[in-house]
């Protein structure tokens, strides 16, 4: 993905187009951060001492995905693809193994399935719930470009790191 591929942000526009168009540039934006990168490079932990891939923001994003979308707007009760581990840690950054392709199929699902809930929202008024918090759907359209727009920071560097690409 180049560049040009990326979804242009709506400038002038509602809400929810210029909301759900953010979101999706920053989608974008991490798709193009790991685009052209073979599977060792989407697994290299490039910046000491920290845990962070690239591979490891795809399959960490497709839980956030989940968790927002379907479960606390939608109401479902997904169950994550990356689980805890015996030692009770999360495993979404653990990426010595996992397959590549796979990740990017389930964080590609995960981000359809999002826009489909958004897309069937009639308001942004409409709330979810996480325990006995609630939040509406427009709350969950802002943190999630916040969740992308701090993880694509992350891969900014990173990639760097592996090839000396940068860029927004």
């Amino acid at each position: 993905m180049n560049d040009e591929q990326r979804t242009r942000p709506v400038l002038v526009g509602d809400e929810r187009a210029t909301l759900t168009s953010v979101l999706q540039w920053q989608r974008d934006t991490l798709m193009l951060k790991c685009s052209g990168l073979n599977e060792e490079q989407l697994r290299r932990k490039a910046v000491a001492p920290s845990g962070l891939s690239l591979l490891g923001l795809v399959r960490h994003l497709a839980e956030v995905e989940r968790g927002w979308f379907r479960n606390v707007v939608a109401g479902e009760d997904a169950r994550g693809h990356f689980r805890r581990n015996e030692a009770g840690e999360w495993t979404e950054f653990h990426v010595e193994d996992p397959d590549p392709a796979e990740a990017f199929r389930i964080w590609e699902e995960a981000c359809a399935r999002s826009r489909a809930i958004v897309d069937a929202a009639e308001s942004l008024d409409e709330t979810g719930h996480h325990g006995d918090e609630a939040y509406s759907l427009h709350y969950v359209l802002a943190h999630m470009i916040e969740e992308y727009a701090r993880h694509n920071g992350h891969a900014d560097l990173l990639r760097e790191a592996i090839d000396g690409t940068t860029g927004e």
